[in-house]
């Protein structure tokens, strides 16, 4: 009986380990890049940087949010990645048709983060502070025209727990029918746990 070369069993066995440890790599999809913002977002003078990117290989067009922070190395750190806080640009629930609404636009004002929607009509303004490793929501302002003459808004404090809702008649400053109320609010929400229908719902 011919006996098998020692070396070829080595060879055989290196082999084989070889293709059972590797792993398919999954590369991002998500690589349009539809807007960067930099900014100092943790008050260390170091610039912050705020990515939105969308996924062209998928038909509802998913777009993920990225907050990178600065460190003392310069090098930047992923601290916040989301892909439901914006909806898709062409909803399952549409049947491949746009949601109608733009995009939303990231602005870092004040040290905070600053989101900017226009969903049916209705601009909303979120602001987000960085605090304890997380990007808190503080904030809400709303406002909606009537298409006629008069615009309804509504201003949320998350940390004075207070929503203030009133009208006002375009090219005045008088406030009409105000409305003030206390809101229950024990934590405040933290960007990677919302998502754009929770942000709605305020």
């Amino acid at each position: 009986m011919k006996k098998t070369s020692p070396y070829f069993i080595i060879f055989f066995l290196l082999m084989e380990t070889g293709l059972y440890s590797q792993k398919p790599v999954q590369k991002d999809s998500y690589t349009f890049l539809v807007q960067t913002e930099e900014g100092d977002l943790n008050k260390d003078k170091r610039d912050d940087k705020v990515v939105l990117t969308m996924d062209l290989k998928d038909e509802t067009r998913p777009l993920t949010v990225q907050i990178f922070l600065t460190q003392p190395d310069h090098k930047q750190k992923l601290v916040v990645s989301s892909t439901k806080l914006i909806e898709s640009e062409y909803p399952k629930d549409k049947n491949g048709q746009h949601n109608g609404n733009t995009i939303p636009d990231f602005i870092i004002e004040d040290g905070n983060l600053i989101m900017l929607t226009d969903i049916n009509s209705r601009k909303s303004r979120y602001e987000f502070r960085y605090k304890q490793n997380n990007f808190e929501l503080i904030k809400i302002s709303r406002v909606i025209w009537d298409g006629k003459n008069t615009t309804s808004e509504t201003e949320i404090n998350l940390l004075t727990k207070t929503k203030v809702e009133f009208d006002q008649e375009l090219g005045s400053d008088k406030i009409l029918n105000k409305r003030v109320r206390k809101i229950k609010m024990d934590i405040l929400p933290k960007i990677q746990d919302l998502s754009f229908s929770d942000l709605e719902e305020y």
